[in-house]
This record gives C-alpha cells, sequence and structure tokens, in this order.
C-alpha cells in the first residue's frame, strides 16, 4: 500500500513538473510569436522605408534636374541678351556621382566659325559673365520657391563692364514685369537709373538720410 501511495505521488510530482515545463514553454512560444511578429512588421516597414526613400531621393534628383534646365534656359537668355556681341549660352551638365545628382552650370562661347569653348564662367569669363550669372540664379531660386519676389542688388551689378549695364537694366525690368518681381537697386550708375521705373537720390543732410524722388513711374 505504501509503495502504491509513493507511486501515486511519484506521478503527481511528475505531473506537477510537465505542468510546470509546460507552462514555462508556452510563455516562451508566445513570447517568440509576439518577437516573430515584431520582426516581420519590422522587415515589411524597412521595405515601406527603403521604398519611400529611393522616391525622395528621386524626386529630389528630378527636382535638381528640372532646376539646372530651368536656371539653363535663363541663364542662356539672359547671356544673349545682354551680351548682344559675343555669342554666350548655359548648358546644365548633369552627372551622377556616388548615387547624386550632381550639376555644373556651364558657360558655352560660339566662335564665326562654329568652334565652342566652354567652362565654368568663375574660370574662363570676366566678372561681367560672372556677375549677371549670379543675379538670374537668384532669381531662379526666388521664383522656384515660391518666395517673396523681391531682389536687393546692393551695388551688386559694379564689376559688369560699363558697355553692358545699359542691357543689364533693361533684362531686368524685362524681367521684372514677366515675373512680377520687384528689384530693389542701390547704385551709383547713371544707366541704370535710366532704366528703373522708380528712382530716388539718397543724401546725408544734417546726420539723417534723406529721399528725393527723381524718377517716377509712368
Amino acid at each position: 500500500m505504501e509503495k502504491l501511495v509513493d507511486l501515486f505521488c511519484g506521478f503527481d510530482s511528475l505531473r506537477s513538473e510537465f505542468l510546470r515545463v509546460q507552462t514555462i514553454r508556452n510563455s516562451e512560444q508566445a513570447k517568440l510569436n509576439t518577437l516573430n511578429e515584431k520582426i516581420s512588421n519590422l522587415v515589411v516597414s524597412q521595405d515601406v522605408l527603403e521604398k519611400v526613400s529611393e522616391l525622395f531621393r528621386r524626386l529630389i534628383d528630378q527636382e535638381v534636374i528640372d532646376n539646372a534646365k530651368t536656371a539653363e534656359g535663363l541663364l542662356t537668355e539672359g547671356l544673349r541678351a545682354i551680351f548682344d556681341d559675343l555669342d554666350l549660352s548655359c548648358r546644365a551638365k548633369v552627372e551622377v556621382q556616388r548615387g547624386k545628382v550632381s550639376v555644373d552650370l556651364l558657360t558655352v562661347q560660339t566662335e564665326d566659325d562654329g568652334s565652342q569653348t566652354e567652362g565654368l564662367s568663375t574660370d574662363a569669363y570676366g566678372g561681367s559673365v560672372t556677375t549677371v550669372q549670379s543675379v538670374l540664379l537668384r532669381i531662379v531660386v526666388l521664383t522656384r520657391r515660391g518666395m517673396r519676389p523681391l531682389l536687393l542688388l546692393d551695388e551688386s551689378l559694379s564689376a559688369i563692364a560699363e558697355s553692358y549695364v545699359p542691357r543689364v537694366g533693361e533684362f531686368l525690368s524685362l524681367l521684372s514685369e514677366r515675373l512680377g518681381l520687384d528689384v530693389l537697386a542701390v547704385t551709383h550708375n547713371p544707366a541704370l537709373i535710366e532704366q528703373a521705373k522708380t528712382a530716388y537720390r539718397i543724401q546725408k543732410k544734417d546726420g539723417k538720410a534723406t529721399f528725393t524722388k527723381i524718377r517716377r513711374s509712368p
């Protein structure tokens, strides 16, 4: 009888141990299932984020290319309008370097015999061409970014050769009307003043700046 009782006690002990181990196993299996689900969700999220990242990269690259083409067109128009004695144009050189779009705006000069030379304006051309391109690129940024249509030029055109200044004024006036752009220029050059719709002379008097209108809008 005692042996039978001991046997039943041994079975109860084994059953209790089995149930304890089974409970631990079920708990760990539930944790494992939860972790596997999280891993699956993370894999899906990573895949989505990689696709979104690729989409954004392509959109950014396309915007860079579009901006380069816009700049190319405006710079070419400006160069030909101002430097009418030179056959100048702008070419956007678009390359992909290390997975990123790289853009160089090259200035191209075509000679009478059809031959061409090109290079960065800062390297191959004088201050006149570089200054004009700098102003035009600022206008591209203003228009493409939807920024306030106001261009401030504080003696920014002083490097332009005197013979080209009147045409610079004419072209800026044309762009102002076409783009709805206000241009506020500080200058000592009479040729630019002649192209302005409204002009003021600033003088210092009794320690204060005074403004006198010298040209009125038509």
